[in-house]
């Protein structure tokens, strides 16, 4: 028998797990036998020391075989999904899935929560009253038959080890280990029976990886684990030098996407990020043959309601309300306290801290510090300033929406902190700097 203890001395010492090792440790994990005190110690032991490709492969799989495996052999499409290393005011997965779908796609999209100072996907949703994020398998199944698209979480049967790891890197400081990253995103994709995947691998200020270099490692340490495992994988490493949506917060973000997927607007980075990605998932699949066929089949999703109409019929078949994208506002909660941030001058907005500005959602209540800490789905920012734009004094360059005063005047401190008003004009980085496969 092999001790978890045993395991995790082995990787504090720096020396390479076995396929045994890490499937038995794995297997506590999903039965519970192993504690959270020590899943925290292997994190941690993980993030300092490493893993090398074979452990990577090894922990992805166990984790993946910790539950059940879905197959969609009997759908008469492919079936493609995209990942997000996250970030602040990523509500890509929202638009994008309904958008691929309404193309022809099927995509079963396994989402996880907010970490650190990212957002989740599944807390965004869970805006929306009874939306139901855990589904069972016939319920989900049912839905990406029908509609093309089910965003959800994991349910107790699919990678159920992989939901407690990550669980615990959200409050041990070890979110970054490129190691748990990749097991954590494959073995939610695998176990959700893709066929093919698109990543997109962040970089800078906003995100967990912040240099181009950092970004890329991670992007080919995934394609080469995924690619291992049997699923055809590419990346895009896109900008997160400042939020990539208007919004950043639960509810406040879920009624972006709206207006996104009704065609009305958006910032021109998300919409660069969204499309270039829905592309290359058009593409791998093979339901376009270039780049400009996906791009002209998805500006016809959206002009034409199509997308809209699958993000519609999706909330309804998971439990939301059947008219959500006719009045969204209606159905959205909305904070009690709402404020607006004056420039504390004239200029340019040369720098945004993104990362601060994400961990300032965190302390308005729309992020966790603690595993057991509620959202309030309702609270957030909405930003009026971009990188590079001239302001003036005392223009708004965000609004708090807020539970009270006193905790919007200090988010209000924090974002003042987090933007920089100077003379100097910034160079943002281009919203897609580069596709890997």
């Amino acid at each position: 028998m092999i001790l978890p203890q045993e395991t995790i001395r082995k990787k504090r010492d720096g020396s390479p797990l076995s396929q045994d090792d890490i499937s038995t440790f794995i297997a506590g994990v999903a039965n519970g036998s192993v504690s959270e005190a020590q899943i925290a110690a292997f994190a941690m032991a993980t993030l300092l020391k490493g893993m090398n490709i074979q452990e990577c492969a090894s922990l992805t799989l166990a984790m993946r075989d910790s539950g059940e495996t879905l197959d969609w052999s009997t759908l008469p499409g492919p079936v493609v999904d995209k990942h997000s290393t996250g970030g602040v005011g990523d509500l890509v997965s929202l638009v994008l899935g309904p958008l691929v779908a309404a193309c022809g796609a099927f995509v079963p999209m396994i989402s996880g929560r907010g970490l650190g100072h990212t957002g989740g996907t599944l807390d965004k949703l869970e805006s929306i009253p009874g939306y139901n994020t855990t589904p069972g398998n016939d319920l989900f199944a049912r839905t990406v038959r029908d509609c093309g698209v089910a965003i959800i979480g994991q349910t107790a049967s699919l990678a159920p080890a992989d939901r407690r790891i990550y669980a615990v890197r959200d409050v041990t400081a070890t979110v970054e280990s490129l190691d748990l990253i990749t097991a954590s995103i494959l073995s939610k994709k695998l176990a959700a029976g893709l066929q093919y995947l698109v990543m997109d691998v962040k970089f800078g200020n906003g995100a967990f990886m912040e240099s181009t270099d950092q970004a890329r490692s991670v992007a080919r340490r995934i394609i080469e684990v995924a690619n291992s495992a049997g699923l055809p994988t590419r990346a895009l490493l896109t900008a997160m030098d400042q939020p990539l949506a208007r919004s950043a917060g639960n509810a406040l973000e879920v009624l972006e996407a709206a207006t996104f997927l009704r065609n009305e607007s958006t910032t021109p980075r998300l919409r660069d990020v969204t499309l270039a990605l829905a592309s290359e998932m058009l593409v791998a699949c093979g339901l376009t043959a270039s780049a400009a066929d996906a791009e002209s089949a998805l500006e016809s999703a959206l002009s034409s309601g199509r997308a809209a109409e699958v993000f519609s019929k999706m909330v309804h078949s998971l439990g939301g309300p059947a008219d959500f994208m006719d009045s969204p506002r209606k159905h959205l909660p909305s904070a009690r306290y709402s404020l607006d941030v004056p420039s504390p001058t004239t200029g340019l907005v040369s720098e945004m801290l993104t990362r601060d500005l994400g961990m300032t959602v965190v302390a308005l209540g729309g992020g966790r510090v603690s595993t057991t800490d509620r959202i309030d789905h309702s609270v957030g920012i909405v930003f009026h300033a971009s990188l590079g734009d001239r302001v003036h004094t005392a223009q708004p360059l965000a609004t708090i929406h807020a539970r009270n005063e006193h905790e919007a005047l200090a988010a209000s401190r924090r974002i003042l902190a987090a933007i920089q008003i100077s003379d100097s004009t910034p160079t943002p980085s281009p919203a897609v700097l580069e596709s890997l496969s």
